[in-house]
C-alpha cells in the first residue's frame, strides 16, 4: 500500500476510534458474553468507509474482498464473509451517529446561515413494476418527478446551508418512506427555523400555511410560480414574463443542491439499494455511505 494511503487508513482509523470510545459506543453496545470480539466495531467501520471512499467499493462483498485480499496485514483478524456482513449490519444507528457527528464538526465557514436549500432524494430498491419486499417496515412505493419514476424504497430529504459557489452543505437529513410529501417533512422537522430564507421547489407551495408561519417565525419560503386552479389564460399570459423570470431566479438558487444529491450518488452510488436484503442493511446503506462520502471529503482534502 502507498504511504499516502496508508496514513489515510491510519487517520481514518484513529478518527473512529476516537469517535466510538466517545460517543458511537453507546448506540451499538452489546449485552453478551461476545461483548469483546477480536475483529472490533472500530475496525469493522474502518474497512467499510476506507474501502468506499478510497477505492469505490461500494457494496459489502467488494469491501470484503479488498480487505481480504490488500488489508489482511492490517486486520489479521478478519472474520468470515457472514459475519463480516452481520457485523456491519448491526452498526446502522452508529454510521447514523457517525454522520451527525461529521456534519455538525466539519461546517464549512462559509456556510450562510440565512438562506437554505430544500429538495430530496429516491433511494431505490426496486422498480414500481414490481412489489417491493424488503424492509416494509420503513419502505413503500412512492414517484419521483425528476425521473418520471415510480419505485419502491425510501425518500432523503435534506435541508442544507448555500454556499456561494460551492456545493450546499448539509444542516439536516431525514429519512422517510418513499411516498412522504416533502412538505409534510418540513413541517414536522423543519418549520420552528427562525429569521430565514428557504428556497424549494413547487412541492412546497402552501400559500395559507407559509402566510402564517412567516408571521410567526420571520422566515421565508421562496417557490417557483404555480398557477392556482382556475386562473384564467388572460391573466396567466399577463403575468407569464415575471412569473418566468422569478421561477428561473428561484431554479437557479437551488440547483446546487441537486448538484449536492449527484456528488452523494458518485461517491457512494447511495441512489441504488437493490441489492439490499434487510431493514438494517438499508440503514447502513443510507448513512454508511453518507458518512464515507464526507470521510473522503475531510481526508482527501
Amino acid at each position: 500500500m502507498p504511504d499516502n494511503q496508508a496514513l489515510i487508513l491510519i487517520s481514518i482509523y484513529l478518527k473512529i476510534s476516537e469517535l466510538y470510545d466517545f460517543d458511537l459506543k453507546y448506540v451499538c453496545q452489546r449485552f453478551s458474553n461476545n461483548n469483546e470480539p477480536e475483529f472490533t466495531d472500530q475496525e469493522v467501520m474502518t474497512v467499510f468507509l476506507y474501502a468506499m471512499s478510497q477505492e469505490e467499493r461500494f457494496t459489502i462483498s467488494q469491501i470484503y474482498k479488498f480487505t481480504d485480499r490488500y488489508l489482511r496485514s492490517w486486520f489479521p483478524k478478519l472474520p468470515s464473509y457472514v459475519a463480516f456482513n452481520n457485523r456491519v449490519n448491526r452498526l446502522g444507528e452508529a454510521f447514523s451517529r457517525l454522520c451527525s457527528i461529521l456534519l455538525c464538526d466539519h461546517k464549512p465557514v462559509d456556510c450562510s446561515l440565512d438562506f437554505s436549500l430544500l429538495d430530496s432524494m429516491p433511494i431505490i430498491t426496486c422498480s414500481g413494476k414490481r412489489a417491493g419486499k424488503v424492509a416494509r417496515e420503513i419502505t413503500n412505493k412512492g414517484f419521483c418527478s425528476t425521473k418520471n419514476l415510480y419505485y419502491y424504497g425510501l425518500k432523503l430529504h435534506a435541508l442544507a446551508f448555500w454556499r456561494p459557489n460551492r456545493l450546499p452543505f448539509p444542516e439536516s437529513l431525514v429519512l422517510t418512506p418513499a411516498s412522504e410529501n416533502d412538505l409534510n417533512v418540513f413541517k414536522q422537522n423543519w418549520s420552528g427555523i427562525r429569521n430565514r430564507v428557504f428556497w424549494g421547489d413547487k412541492i412546497y407551495i402552501d400559500a395559507p400555511y407559509f402566510k402564517q408561519w412567516e408571521s410567526q417565525t420571520n422566515s421565508i419560503m421562496y417557490t417557483p410560480v404555480k398557477h392556482v386552479k382556475g386562473t384564467t389564460d388572460c391573466i396567466k399570459q399577463r403575468d407569464r414574463a415575471s412569473d418566468d423570470l422569478f421561477s428561473k431566479a428561484v431554479s437557479t438558487i437551488r440547483e446546487p443542491i441537486e448538484s449536492l444529491f449527484n456528488w452523494f450518488i458518485q461517491k457512494s452510488d447511495i441512489q441504488r439499494a437493490s441489492k439490499v436484503r434487510s431493514t438494517k442493511g438499508l440503514i447502513v446503506h443510507v448513512f454508511g455511505r453518507i458518512a464515507a462520502a464526507y470521510i473522503g471529503l475531510i481526508f482527501n482534502s
